[in-house]
């Protein structure tokens, strides 16, 4: 690996943007008086040697499957030995993309029976991530599975017994999670920078094709070219619809709507860098407000979570909010706010807010408290707040990189992932409970801890 790439783990470079009154008075956010810590040093990834190499193989060759393999091949020490999907198309072009040497099927368990394989990535829709999971780890293939872990809430458990029965490597992608960004809002909250927190909220906004879900559907897309009885085997048997196998995050048999592909991001960052495991009240509404083109799913969600006193954090309420109708389009974040502050996080950037009260010996406020009567000595103003923005050191490869390379450093060291069956299903499980509520018009229970469902 090139060394501008080894030091891209290096801790942010914090950046001082204050406002002018801020900086007339000299304010730092870094004071004495701040609880917040300086930043650290975070180490390089650890090195590989010639005879750790990581053979993988990719299990659903769609969009997200081959950028999770992209980045994994950039691993030093990683090779693709096998690609497996239900569409011709797709296995062409894995040959055309990664040589014609690789092994290609249709048919997943010709993977699993592999001996020169240790890993794969599961990229398949949602309505197969708990079987596919489940046979490869039993099969001794440790799993990369993306996110949401799985379909309906009560797959979770399973995947959960088979990583516990089998001790394989299992990590969920949701990329965020191993980011900087992450690392840096949890450091920051737990030194006490924002207050306790009481509040956090979450957006997604798109309106582009693409990412909307109205995916290109191949010109010889057809029975004779697509393994749809495989594709359907699991769920309800449909003839033939290319819709339903290259557009399947609009339909609920094979997809989990925007809450299974966008909350859950959410959801995974917010407990990574709260400690949290969940909500314990769930309550959506939204609706299907501008891409009727036969979508079972709404394209504007709305969902509001209630977090409990916990061990690791104070009461909570959280907001989610997701528009494929935003005529801005773009716009992504998830924000803390607490007692003393508030955290704008990104994967690669979080900017930190905090708010500084001064006395004030101006004789108008004085006066409009004593005619007030009461009995406070001096006024107090507000001033604008202090923002002080933690930017990803220059080269940094971003938070897809940091998280596949954190599961391949725990398959070599037989060490642990961020986000394991028990982190994933805890942050598909709200999400999931997100699109009960929609469908149910009524909210849902949940006991995170246990991972169960719960009475009101």
């Amino acid at each position: 690996m090139k060394e501008k790439e080894e030091s891209s783990r290096r801790s942010f470079i914090k950046k001082l943007a204050t406002t002018t009154a801020a900086v007339a008075a000299g304010s730092s956010l870094l004071a004495a008086e701040s609880p917040v810590k300086p930043f650290a040093i975070l180490k390089r990834p650890p090195g590989h040697s010639l005879n750790d190499q990581i053979n993988i193989a990719l299990i659903g060759a769609g969009g997200m499957g081959t950028q999770d393999t992209i980045v994994a091949l950039k691993i030093p020490g990683v090779k693709l030995v096998a690609v497996c999907d239900l569409y011709d198309g797709r296995l062409n072009d894995a040959k055309t993309r990664w040589g014609a040497d690789i092994f290609t099927t249709k048919v997943y368990k010709e993977i699993l029976n592999r001996k020169d394989i240790d890993a794969v990535i599961i990229g398949t829709p949602d309505h197969w991530h708990q079987q596919i999971s489940i046979d490869a780890m039993h099969a001794g293939k440790h799993v990369y599975c993306e996110k949401p872990m799985v379909h309906a809430i009560t797959e979770g458990p399973a995947v959960i017994k088979a990583q516990k029965d089998t001790g394989m490597i299992f990590q969920v992608g949701s990329q965020g999670v191993s980011s900087l960004g992450n690392e840096k809002a949890h450091e920051l909250l737990k030194s006490g920078a924002i207050g306790e927190l009481n509040y956090a909220e979450g957006f997604w906004a798109r309106r582009e094709p693409l990412e909307v879900w109205q995916y290109p559907i191949p010109d010889d897309a057809s029975p004779q070219t697509v393994d749809w009885e495989t594709y359907i085997s699991n769920t309800k048997k449909r003839d033939y619809d290319s819709k339903r196998f290259f557009r399947w995050r609009n339909y609920t048999d094979y997809g989990t709507g925007m809450a299974g592909d966008l909350f859950v991001h959410l959801f995974s960052s917010l407990h990574f860098i709260t400690g949290s495991m969940g909500p314990n009240k769930i309550y959506a509404s939204g609706g299907l407000r501008f891409w009727n083109d036969g979508r079972e799913v709404p394209d504007v969600l709305l969902g509001t979570f209630d977090y409990g006193k916990a061990e690791a954090h104070p009461a909570f309420n959280l907001s989610l909010r997701c528009n494929f109708v935003d005529g801005t389009s773009g716009t992504t974040y998830l924000k803390l706010v607490g007692s003393e502050g508030s955290m704008d996080i990104t994967w690669d950037q979080v900017t930190l807010k905090r708010n500084k009260t001064f006395g004030s010996d101006d004789p108008f406020y004085l006066d409009k408290l004593k005619k007030a009567g009461s009995g406070y000595a001096e006024r107090k103003k507000m001033l604008p707040p202090e923002i002080i923005t933690f930017d990803a050191d220059k080269g940094y490869l971003g938070g897809p990189y940091d998280h596949m390379n954190n599961f391949i450093t725990a398959i070599r060291n037989k060490g642990k992932v961020t986000e394991d069956a028990i982190f994933g299903y805890r942050a598909a499980a709200p999400a999931l409970l997100c699109n009960d509520s929609y469908y149910k018009n009524s909210p849902m229970f949940w006991d995170p801890e246990k991972m169960q469902m719960a009475k009101k």
